[in-house]
Protein backbone atom coordinates (compact mmCIF):
# COMPACT_ATOMS: atom_id res chain seq x y z
CA UNK A 1 0.00 0.00 0.00
CA UNK A 2 1.10 3.52 -0.98
CA UNK A 3 0.75 5.90 1.66
CA UNK A 4 -0.16 9.41 1.05
CA UNK A 5 0.55 11.26 3.83
CA UNK A 6 3.62 13.66 3.87
CA UNK A 7 6.44 12.40 5.20
CA UNK A 8 7.11 13.76 8.33
CA UNK A 9 10.30 16.23 8.86
CA UNK A 10 10.96 17.77 12.45
CA UNK A 11 11.98 20.62 11.02
CA UNK A 12 9.17 22.22 9.46
CA UNK A 13 5.88 23.67 11.02
CA UNK A 14 2.94 21.65 12.31
CA UNK A 15 -0.22 22.30 13.92
CA UNK A 16 -2.68 20.31 15.65
CA UNK A 17 -5.55 19.45 13.30
CA UNK A 18 -8.63 21.30 13.22
CA UNK A 19 -10.78 18.70 13.41
CA UNK A 20 -9.44 17.46 16.82
CA UNK A 21 -9.99 17.66 20.13
CA UNK A 22 -7.79 17.22 23.30
CA UNK A 23 -9.44 16.21 26.47
CA UNK A 24 -7.06 16.52 29.92
CA UNK A 25 -6.55 13.21 31.43
CA UNK A 26 -4.34 12.91 34.32
CA UNK A 27 -2.02 10.49 31.72
CA UNK A 28 -1.80 12.85 29.01
CA UNK A 29 -5.02 13.57 26.80
CA UNK A 30 -7.89 11.47 24.87
CA UNK A 31 -7.64 12.94 21.16
CA UNK A 32 -10.85 12.90 19.04
CA UNK A 33 -11.00 13.31 15.35
CA UNK A 34 -14.15 14.60 14.29
CA UNK A 35 -13.78 13.84 10.81
CA UNK A 36 -12.39 9.84 11.05
CA UNK A 37 -14.25 9.60 14.90
CA UNK A 38 -10.93 7.86 16.01
CA UNK A 39 -10.26 8.04 19.88
CA UNK A 40 -6.46 7.78 20.37
CA UNK A 41 -4.40 8.98 23.10
CA UNK A 42 -1.23 11.05 23.88
CA UNK A 43 0.29 8.83 26.74
CA UNK A 44 2.41 11.98 28.34
CA UNK A 45 1.61 15.41 29.68
CA UNK A 46 4.88 16.36 28.08
CA UNK A 47 3.29 15.35 24.67
CA UNK A 48 0.12 17.07 25.27
CA UNK A 49 2.23 20.09 25.16
CA UNK A 50 3.80 19.78 22.46
CA UNK A 51 0.86 18.78 20.55
CA UNK A 52 -1.35 21.78 21.34
CA UNK A 53 1.46 24.30 21.34
CA UNK A 54 2.91 22.93 18.21
CA UNK A 55 1.76 26.09 15.85
CA UNK A 56 3.12 28.29 18.58
CA UNK A 57 6.75 27.15 17.08
CA UNK A 58 8.89 27.91 13.70
CA UNK A 59 9.17 23.46 13.57
CA UNK A 60 8.41 20.27 15.43
CA UNK A 61 11.86 20.43 16.87
CA UNK A 62 11.56 23.68 18.45
CA UNK A 63 8.06 22.58 19.98
CA UNK A 64 9.57 19.80 21.80
CA UNK A 65 12.91 21.18 22.90
CA UNK A 66 10.13 23.89 24.26
CA UNK A 67 8.94 21.75 26.19
CA UNK A 68 11.67 20.89 28.42
CA UNK A 69 12.43 17.66 27.47
CA UNK A 70 15.99 15.82 27.86
CA UNK A 71 18.04 15.80 25.13
CA UNK A 72 18.01 11.95 25.20
CA UNK A 73 14.05 11.97 25.14
CA UNK A 74 13.68 13.99 22.28
CA UNK A 75 13.79 11.67 19.50
CA UNK A 76 10.81 9.15 21.07
CA UNK A 77 8.98 12.66 21.29
CA UNK A 78 9.61 13.33 17.07
CA UNK A 79 8.79 9.65 16.34
CA UNK A 80 5.29 10.45 17.94
CA UNK A 81 4.51 13.31 16.14
CA UNK A 82 5.66 11.40 12.93
CA UNK A 83 2.85 8.70 13.91
CA UNK A 84 0.52 12.00 14.92
CA UNK A 85 1.06 13.36 11.66
CA UNK A 86 0.30 9.94 9.40
CA UNK A 87 -3.45 9.57 11.79
CA UNK A 88 -4.19 12.90 11.18
CA UNK A 89 -4.02 14.63 14.60
CA UNK A 90 -1.59 17.00 13.32
CA UNK A 91 -0.83 18.52 10.36
CA UNK A 92 1.65 20.69 8.08
CA UNK A 93 0.63 24.62 8.53
CA UNK A 94 -0.91 26.35 5.82
CA UNK A 95 2.13 28.12 4.52
CA UNK A 96 3.92 24.73 4.64
CA UNK A 97 1.87 22.91 2.38
CA UNK A 98 1.67 26.01 0.27
CA UNK A 99 5.57 25.79 -0.25
CA UNK A 100 5.46 21.69 -1.05
CA UNK A 101 2.92 22.70 -3.43
CA UNK A 102 4.91 25.17 -5.24
CA UNK A 103 8.26 22.96 -5.18
CA UNK A 104 5.57 19.96 -6.44
CA UNK A 105 4.44 22.35 -9.75
CA UNK A 106 8.23 23.44 -9.87
CA UNK A 107 9.33 19.59 -10.48
CA UNK A 108 6.41 19.41 -12.40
Amino acid sequence: MVSTSPAFDPDLPYRRSPSVALRPEPFGALVYHFGTRALSFLKTPELVEVVRDLDRYPCARAAVEAAGLAPERRPAYLRALAGLLANGTIEPTRSDTARNDADTEERA
